[in-house]
C-alpha cells in the first residue's frame, strides 16, 4: 500500500538545515543508563539518508516525564548513543530554543549532527503550544521539519503538530516504513489473519478488538485481558485483575462476532483452556498450571497454561499473518513468560509467516528474547500507542500534519 505523504525521498533535501523529530523515549536502568537502544538503531536509516544529502540535522526529542527541567532525564547520554551507532560526532545543546541553539546551527556545517535538550522540560511542548513551536523553528533555522517518531504521533504536541504550522513538514523513512507495514498487515494480510491479544485492560483494548472481529480470521485472548473475558464467562479467576465494567463491551463483541456469522464463538475468539497461577507476583513465585475450574480464590492467574500454549501454537502455524499486542503473561518474571515465549518462538521458527509485534511492552519481550534487534519477526513496532491507535483504525495527528503526497487525497 502506499503512503499518503510526502517523504525525505519526495523533496529537494540537498545541503538543506533540517529538523528532525525522534522518538528517543529510550528505557533507562537504575543507573540512568541506557537499557535499549532499539528507538536510537531505528532512527538511523533517516540520518543516514540526510547526512547523503548534506544535510545539516538538528534532533529534537523528548525522554520520560519530567516536570519541568531534571537532569537525570537530559537527552546528552542519547545524543553519547547516537554518536557511538553512527562513528560520527553529534553535538548536545542543553537547550531547545533561544540564541544559543541559533547561534550553534548557524556555524556548524554541512554533514553535522546537533541534538537539543529534551522538549518536555518545557510545559509547552504537550500543550501543542504554536508559539514555542514557532521558538523552535526559529532557532533551528530549518528548512524542512522531518517526522520521523513514530512513537509520538498519536499525540498532538508542539513537536508533532504545531511545528508542521511553521515549517514544510514530511515524514521520515521510519514512519513511512512503521505505518506502511502496520496499515497493510491490516487492511491487505497474507491470510489466514491470527490477532494476538493480551495486556492488562479490556478497555485499552476494545477499539482493537472490534477492529479484528472485522478483520481477523482468529483472535487469541491471553494477559490479564483474558481474566475479565473468563470472568464474564462465570469462570473463577481468584484474586485476578478484571474488569466487571467492561462485560457490557464484552457482549458487544460477541453480538459482533454472531452477526459477522462465525458459528463457533469460541473458534472464533479463543480464551485459554488453563492457566498459570501463584499467590503472589513475588519474584520467587512458583508457576502452578490448573484447569478453569481449579483456580483458587488466593490465585492470581499470571500466565496461560501448557494446553493453552500448545492450541495458540497450532493456530498460529496455519496463519498468513499474525499480529501480536500484549504480552500472554506477567512476561517480566521468566516463571509467568511461558506463554510469550512461546509465541516468540512459533513466529521466529515460521518466516514466512508475516509477524507483526505491537510496541510498548510487547515490543520489549519480543527484543530481550530475540537478542538480535528484533530480526526475527517481519516488524516490531517502536511505537506503543502510535500502534496501537494505528490498529485501530484511528487517525494520527503527527501524520496527518504531514504535506500530502500527490494524488493522495
Amino acid at each position: 500500500m502506499g503512503f499518503f505523504k510526502l517523504t525525505i525521498r519526495d523533496v529537494p533535501l540537498d545541503n538543506q538545515t533540517i529538523l528532525l523529530r525522534a522518538d528517543y523515549n529510550v528505557p533507562l536502568n537504575s543507573k540512568g543508563e541506557i537499557s535499549d537502544d532499539l528507538r536510537i538503531r531505528a532512527s538511523l536509516p533517516t540520518i543516514e539518508y540526510l547526512l547523503e544529502k548534506g544535510c545539516k540535522i538538528v534532533i529534537i526529542s523528548h525522554l520520560g516525564r519530567p516536570e519541568g527541567r531534571d537532569e537525570k532525564l537530559s537527552l546528552e547520554p542519547i545524543a553519547e548513543r547516537l554518536a557511538t551507532l553512527l562513528k560520527k560526532d553529534v553535538r548536545f545543546i542543553d537547550e531547545t530554543i533561544g540564541d544559543k541553539v541559533y547561534q550553534v546551527v548557524k556555524r556548524a556545517s554541512k554533514n553535522s549532527i546537533i541534538m537539543l535538550e529534551n522538549l518536555r522540560f518545557y510545559k509547552e511542548e504537550e500543550a501543542d503550544d504554536l508559539d514555542f513551536a514557532k521558538k523552535i523553528a526559529k532557532a533551528s533555522g530549518a528548512r524542512y521539519f522531518v517526522q520521523d517518531g513514530f512513537g509520538v504521533v498519536h499525540r498532538a504536541h508542539a513537536s508533532t503538530h504545531a511545528i508542521t504550522l511553521c515549517i514544510p513538514s514530511v515524514a521520515g523513512l521510519l514512519v513511512e516504513k512503521e505505518y506502511t507495514m502496520i496499515t497493510t498487515a491490516m487492511q491487505s494480510p497474507k491470510k489466514p489473519l491470527v490477532a494476538v491479544m493480551g495486556g492488562a485492560k479490556v478497555s485499552d483494548k476494545i477499539p482493537l478488538i472490534e477492529r479484528f472481529v472485522e478483520l481477523a480470521d482468529t483472535i487469541i485472548v491471553g494477559g490479564a485481558l483474558s481474566n475479565t473475558f473468563l470472568a464474564h464467562k462465570g469462570v473463577p479467576v481468584g484474586k485476578s485483575l478484571v474488569e466487571p465494567d467492561q462485560y457490557s463491551e464484552i457482549d458487544r463483541i460477541y453480538k459482533a462476532v454472531t452477526e459477522k456469522g462465525e458459528k463457533v464463538l469460541d473458534d472464533f475468539i479463543v480464551l485459554p483452556v488453563d492457566v498459570a497461577v501463584a499467590p503472589s507476583i513475588a519474584s520467587n513465585a512458583r508457576r502452578r498450571v490448573v484447569g478453569l475450574g481449579d483456580v483458587e480464590s488466593e490465585d492470581d492467574i499470571l500466565d496461560i497454561g501448557d494446553q493453552s500454549i500448545e492450541r495458540m501454537v497450532e493456530i498460529v502455524k496455519s496463519a498468513g499473518t499474525v499480529i501480536w499486542n500484549g504480552t500472554l503473561g506477567y512476561a517480566e518474571q521468566p516463571a509467568f513468560a511461558h506463554g510469550s515465549a512461546r509465541l516468540a518462538l512459533a513466529l521466529a521458527s515460521q518466516p514466512e509467516t508475516t509477524s507483526i509485534i505491537g510496541g510498548g511492552d510487547t515490543a520489549d519481550f519480543a527484543l530481550k528474547w530475540d537478542g538480535h534487534g528484533g530480526k526475527s519477526f517481519t516488524h516490531v513496532s517502536t511505537g506503543g500507542g502510535a500502534s496501537l491507535e494505528l490498529m485501530s483504525g484511528d487517525k494520527l495527528p503527527g501524520v496527518e500534519s504531514l504535506l500530502d503526497s500527490p494524488g493522495s487525497k
